[in-house]
């Protein structure tokens, strides 16, 4: 029996006839950094979307903390149900809400208490950086700032798994590192069982503890980083 907090087994997305994630199987440890590499259209934004429960794989399982929470062809859990915080690689933030407003949209989704939504989003605001941006909106910020608020909405629930799909695709080489270093360091004081997605070899060897390359569907032969 495996001891990974994840577990993908033999899961297998098709869309028609074409088989975008393959008999693909992984696992990834309670707060470890995973990277999944791999050029445009190998499955890695599927990968995320299944673990996520917002595709349903066709064949084999996925499993959270023990607990089986999709396999084929069904969603035994629902997706707000997993614990999953999810930035996608167009961010995807709510335009009608203010920074503040797509923090409190996640919690009042979650049920969390009225009494607790305040002091929740204060802290995560602070923990990125990003208090003095909580009555503006997505538009009157930088490329930057929408990526703080991003990881801010994906880390406001308390989530159990951070998936990210290429969230520094549209920014500059030093901005890029500088938030990569900031994540890094995020992530060994939470240490949330992170998934990140990138075909930049150079951006997974600063963040992962571990690279694992994707290719066709499948996963190739992982490798070990020094974040």
């Amino acid at each position: 029996m495996s001891s990974a907090f994840l577990r993908l087994i033999e899961v297998t997305k098709r869309y028609g006839d074409q088989s975008v994630v393959d008999r693909l199987s992984l696992d990834v440890f309670e707060g470890e950094i995973l990277a999944l590499l791999g050029p445009s259209g190998c499955g890695k934004t599927t990968t995320l979307r299944l673990i996520a429960g917002l595709e349903t794989p066709d064949e084999g399982e996925v499993v959270i903390a023990g607990e089986r929470v999709a396999f084929a062809r069904r969603n035994v859990i629902e997706p707000r149900a997993r614990g999953i915080g999810f930035v996608f690689q167009d961010l995807a933030l709510w335009p009608h809400f203010t920074v503040a407003g797509n923090l409190r949209f996640v919690l009042a989704s979650a049920s969390w208490p009225r009494t607790e939504r305040a002091k929740r989003i204060a802290e995560v605001l602070r923990l990125m950086k990003i208090e003095s941006f909580a009555e503006r909106y997505p538009s009157q910020l930088s490329g930057g700032e929408q990526q703080r608020v991003a990881l801010a909405r994906a880390l406001v629930g308390h989530p159990r798994v951070l998936l990210l799909d290429e969230p520094m695709s549209n920014l500059d080489t030093e901005l890029k590192r500088e938030l990569l270093e900031e994540l890094a360091s995020m992530q060994r004081s939470l240490g949330i069982t992170t998934i990140y997605v990138t075909h930049d070899l150079g951006e997974a060897a600063m963040l992962a503890h571990r690279v694992v390359s994707m290719r066709a569907g499948r996963i190739e032969t992982p490798e070990s980083c020094d974040p």
